[in-house]
C-alpha cells in the first residue's frame, strides 16, 4: 500500500534508535508487540513495528483510527496505561481491547517541539502486565520525547538543505552573471583602448590633449583589471579554475613584464617605478596571467606605498626557477590583516585608491597556485615585499650505470 504519509514512515525508519527502543520496551514490560504509530484525525499508520505475537502489522500498515485508543489519546494528549483490561474500571467494557485481543496496553503521545501531535509509542499484549509503574511510564515518556526530538532534527536538516540548495543555485546564477558581464564588457573596453592609443599618437605634440588621454588610458587600464579580476573570481568560484596558456619563451616573458611596468609608469607619471627584469632561462608560464599578477601587485604597491618612495620590481629566472618581486615603502601591514590578505574582498588599511573590489591579491595568489608556485608577503617598518616563486623541476637524471662486459 502506498501511504500518503510515506514521508513520516521514512522519517521514523531513519531514526536508528527506534528498533532498539521497541526492543527495550518489549523486554522491560514483557509485552509482545510494540510500535511507533502516526496518528491523524482519520488515519492510524504503523511506522515501525516489533511483533512477537503475530499481531500482523508491518510498517505502512493501517488500523481504522476510530477503533483505536490512540484516537482518544490524540484528542486528550494524555497517555493511556492499562495493566489488565478485565479489571480496569474505564476500559473493561471498551470495544477496542476485545476487537484486537489484548489485556495489557500502554500508549504515550509523541508531541513535536511546536506542540503538534505526531502519534504514539504504544505496546500491547494478550496477557496482563504491570505497567502503572513510575519507571515504566518514565521510560515511555523519555522514549517518546527522544523520537520527537529526532523528528524535529530531521525536519530542521531538511529545511537547512533546501535553503542551502537554493542559496547555492542563486550563488551559481549570480557568479555566472558576473562572468558573462565581465566577458561582454571586454569588447567595448578594447575599442576604447585602441581609440585612446590612436589619439595618443595623433596628439603627441599637444600637451593638454595628451594629459587627458593619459587619464583616460589610466582609467581604462583600471577597468580592464577590475573586469579581469571579477571574471577570474567568478570562474574560480564556479569550479572551472584559472586556465593557463603556457609558453616557455624567456625573451617574450621579459618583454611582457617590462610592458606592464611601462604601462603603469605612463598612467602614474608622478610615481617612480624602478624595474630590474632579467629572464635568462626558459620558464613555462602563461605570460598574460603573469602580467595580470604583476599589474595587481604594482597597483597594490602604488595604492598603499609611500608616494615619495619608489616601487621596486625585480624579476629573474635561472635553472632553479622564476622569482618576481614587488616592493614598496610605507606603513607595515598589520599582523591580523596579513593573515587574510589573499582572501577575496580583503583590504589593507590606509590605501589612497580604495575603489577596487579587493580581489587583486586573491587573483594574484590564484595565478601563483595555477603555476604550481607560491605568492608570499613580508612587511615591516622598512618595506612591504610580495614575492612570486615558481620552482622549476630538475631534469630527470639519466641512468649512468652500464652493464659489465661479458667475460
Amino acid at each position: 500500500m502506498k501511504s500518503d504519509y510515506q514521508r513520516d514512515i521514512d522519517a521514523i525508519g531513519k531514526i536508528d534508535a527506534v528498533p532498539t527502543i521497541l526492543d527495550v520496551v518489549c523486554r522491560t514490560t514483557g509485552m509482545g508487540f510494540a510500535a511507533v504509530a502516526r496518528v491523524t484525525e482519520d488515519r492510524w499508520i504503523a511506522c515501525s513495528v516489533l511483533d512477537h505475537i503475530a499481531f500482523g502489522l508491518q510498517p505502512g500498515g493501517e488500523l481504522k483510527v476510530e477503533t483505536t485508543i490512540c484516537h482518544e489519546i490524540r484528542q486528550s494528549g494524555d497517555p493511556v496505561i492499562i495493566n489488565n483490561v478485565a479489571e480496569d474500571p474505564v476500559y473493561c467494557g471498551h470495544p477496542t481491547p476485545a476487537m484486537y485481543g489484548f489485556q495489557s496496553y500502554i500508549s504515550m503521545p509523541i508531541l513535536r517541539k511546536d506542540g503538534s501531535f505526531f502519534g504514539t509509542l504504544c505496546a500491547i499484549d494478550p496477557k496482563p502486565a504491570k505497567l502503572k509503574d513510575p519507571e515504566i511510564v518514565g521510560m515511555f515518556r523519555l522514549f517518546a520525547e527522544l523520537i520527537a526530538a529526532h523528528l524535529d532534527s530531521v525536519d530542521q536538516i531538511a529545511v537547512s538543505e533546501q535553503l542551502l540548495a537554493r542559496e547555492r543555485a542563486f550563488g551559481a546564477m549570480r557568479e555566472k552573471f558576473i562572468a558573462v558581464l565581465g566577458h561582454d564588457l571586454r569588447n567595448p573596453l578594447a575599442s576604447i583602448v585602441s581609440g585612446a592609443k590612436l589619439l595618443m599618437r595623433r596628439h603627441e605634440a599637444e600637451p593638454d590633449s595628451r594629459q587627458i588621454l593619459l587619464l583616460m588610458q589610466g582609467s581604462v587600464l583600471r577597468m580592464r583589471g577590475l573586469i579581469d579580476n571579477i571574471a577570474d573570481f567568478a570562474r574560480s568560484r564556479l569550479g572551472g579554475g584559472l586556465t593557463l596558456d603556457l609558453d616557455a619563451d624567456a625573451s617574450l616573458l621579459e618583454r611582457t613584464l617590462n610592458q606592464v611596468v611601462d604601462e603603469l609608469r605612463t598612467t602614474h607619471p608622478d610615481r617612480s617605478i624602478i624595474a630590474e627584469v632579467s629572464v635568462e632561462h626558459a620558464v613555462p608560464a602563461d605570460h598574460g596571467r603573469i602580467a595580470q599578477l604583476l599589474s595587481n601587485l604594482i597597483g597594490n604597491a602604488l595604492s598603499y606605498g609611500d608616494v615619495d618612495k619608489p616601487v621596486r620590481v625585480s624579476a629573474k629566472a635561472d635553472k632553479s626557477g622564476f622569482e618576481l618581486a614587488v616592493e614598496n615603502s610605507g606603513t607595515p601591514i598589520r599582523a591580523d590583516t596579513l593573515a587574510n590578505l589573499f582572501e577575496p574582498f580583503a583590504r589593507g588599511e590606509g590605501g589612497r585608491n580604495v575603489e577596487g573590489l579587493g580581489l587583486g591579491l586573491f587573483i594574484a595568489s590564484e595565478i601563483a597556485k595555477a603555476h604550481g608556485g607560491t605568492l608570499g608577503v613580508t612587511s615591516d617598518d622598512s618595506s612591504t615585499r610580495f614575492v612570486l616563486d615558481i620552482r622549476l623541476s630538475p631534469p630527470a637524471r639519466k641512468n649512468s650505470s652500464h652493464p659489465e662486459p661479458n667475460d
